[in-house]
């Protein structure tokens, strides 16, 4: 009986196929690239800039940078994660040549304790099953600063694991989960402030 490779070194096997298609220029390649990557493009960058106009033209400018250094892609991580690193680069550029904070202006520091449970309880996609919630819940996070929103973004709605997340961001694991476990709080007391609802 054969051996399964493991799901990840599969997925980065697959990635690395794809990648060398499209430097060696092999035809439909980059359009399949783009295609398969552009939604996670889009929730990075837009939930870090929340402007439609903005996120349109980052985009593309994430793509093109992919283009240009796809080279450097050696298979460390998955594809996904190395283009939303790009994107999660580009779009912080942008919010900080606007001078836009990028984060909650509180010192306010969590526990580790508190941070380490970041993976109970609250369930963000059960909690947008019903559409009024989802709407309001996802009003709740565009009030959230850049980085927490694509923080909650990446764990949540694309499942990158924690560790992964910190390769694209390069944020410290114990700073992510600080900053995931806030916002979760933060959602908590706003759906449960509008709705009546224990999240």
């Amino acid at each position: 009986m054969s051996i399964q490779p493991p799901p990840l070194a599969d997925a980065i096997a697959t990635d690395l196929v794809l990648a060398g298609d499209v430097l060696s220029g092999k035809p439909g390649a980059f359009e399949r690239l783009v295609r398969e990557y552009q939604n996670l493009c889009w929730h990075v960058v837009d939930r870090m800039v929340r402007h439609p106009d903005d996120t349109r033209e980052l985009c593309q400018d994430v793509f093109l940078r992919i283009h240009q250094s796809l080279h450097q892609y050696r298979g460390e991580s998955a594809l996904k994660s190395w283009i939303a690193q790009v994107a999660y680069s580009v779009a912080k550029r942008h919010l900080e040549r606007k001078r836009i904070p990028l984060v909650e202006a509180s010192g306010d520091e969590e526990g580790n304790s508190l941070a380490e449970r970041i993976g109970d309880g609250f369930d963000l996609e059960a909690s947008v099953a019903d559409e009024e919630m989802g709407a309001r819940l996802h009003a709740a996070i565009d009030s959230l600063p850049p980085v927490q929103r694509t923080l909650l973004t990446l764990y949540h709605l694309e499942d990158m694991p924690i560790g992964e997340i910190a390769r694209v961001t390069g944020m410290a694991e114990g700073t992510i989960k600080s900053h995931l476990f806030r916002s979760r709080r933060m959602l908590r007391e706003i759906l449960e402030s509008r709705m009546g609802v224990r999240a």
